[in-house]
């Protein structure tokens, strides 16, 4: 069985254009989508520079000029911590440049439960711009209340996602 939260998106001038939240009996997934008025490949070279966007305050050493990303399957979305530390997020498991990046792993303190996701970023060419899609599908076993803490993940990938399409100004939401 499938359940279907509508998350706001009249929060901001910022937000997406769509959110949603779909609950399944092991996990759930979050599809959030916004307009930009600049190229798919501008967009992608943002999109590959997490440091440029990424809210620190989702990082482990609250610095998001730590984080970066290997836009090559294999590659690591990862972050390097104080004294020699790192913590990889997600790895890259698909890339079609100005397209697709898809990554896998669970973020945050998600890492602590036995939990696969997978990250989708998908850009579209549209009239005057490039529709990004986003969607963080997450399974497995959860200690937590998913229809409790899915919208809080959705909040956090969303956030993302707008501070992505801040990026480029005249954002077409």
């Amino acid at each position: 069985m499938v359940r279907h939260i509508l998350i706001g998106t009249a929060l901001a001038a910022a937000s997406p254009a769509t959110a949603e939240v779909a609950l399944s009996d092991t996990g759930f997934t979050t599809t959030n989508s916004a307009e930009v008025a600049a190229a798919p490949a501008d967009v992608w070279a943002a999109l590959i520079e997490p440091a440029r966007y990424w809210n620190a305050d989702h990082s482990w050493s609250l610095d998001a000029a730590n984080m970066s990303l290997e836009p090559q399957a294999g590659g690591c979305f990862c972050e390097a911590l104080p004294d020699g530390g790192s913590a990889e997020h997600m790895r890259v498991i698909m890339v079609q440049p100005d397209q697709t990046l898809r990554l896998s792993g669970a973020l945050g303190p998600l890492q602590a439960e036995g939990l696969a996701g997978t990250l989708t970023w998908q850009l579209e060419p549209v009239d005057g711009g490039t529709r990004i899609t986003q969607t963080y599908a997450l399974g497995g076993h959860m200690q937590f209340d998913r229809e409790t803490f899915a919208p809080v993940v959705d909040g956090v990938v969303r956030e993302q996602l707008d501070r992505l399409v801040a990026l480029f100004p005249g954002n077409q939401d």
